[in-house]
């Protein structure tokens, strides 16, 4: 089984309104593991405290990965959850590069890099007066991560098909 859990709060004092990506991450989720025939539990963390909570459920269920969805509230935790995830001995991936380098399975998703190089080219052309209406742009940077050291501490052989597509493996 694996489970995703998405951030919907910022702290401890106050419930925020979610990430409006959540629910797109959620049945894109669900669609992917249904067609390849994998439950997927999904779980909320409303605030930063409830995460504890929620991961020790996810142990205590017998779940066998997690995967953290793209949330913000998550980023800047990636090295608490590779952490937490290290001591279930429990695969973990995440779209951003820090859970992998912190200890975690793997990584993909865009580069926030690119996305805060692109961010700042696009404010640029507004500073020097141009209609702020610009048009959306999707990301177009995307990296994988493969913590092998992980991999081979949870006894999981990954395919080298796999490892040559990655944008760096860490051993």
């Amino acid at each position: 089984m694996l489970i995703s859990v998405h951030g919907v709060g910022s702290n401890s004092a106050q419930k925020c309104r979610g990430d409006p990506a959540t629910s797109s991450i959620t049945g894109a989720a669900r669609d992917a593991a249904r067609s390849l025939g994998v439950e997927l539990e999904i779980q909320s963390v409303e605030n930063i405290d409830d995460l504890e909570s929620t991961l020790t459920a996810v142990v205590k269920a017998g779940n066998e990965g997690v995967i953290v969805a793209g949330s913000p509230v998550f980023f800047a935790l990636q090295p608490r959850m590779a952490q937490w995830a290290g001591a279930a001995r429990m695969p973990a991936i995440s779209p951003w590069r820090e859970l992998a380098v912190a200890g975690g399975l793997l990584s993909y998703g865009t580069s926030v890099n690119a996305m805060f190089r692109r961010a700042a080219v696009l404010v640029d052309r507004i500073l020097k007066g141009e209609n702020p209406a610009l048009p959306v742009e999707r990301p177009t940077t995307f990296e994988l991560m493969i913590n092998i050291k992980i991999a081979k501490a949870l006894g999981l052989t990954l395919p080298p098909t796999l490892l040559a597509r990655a944008d760096e493996v860490i051993e």
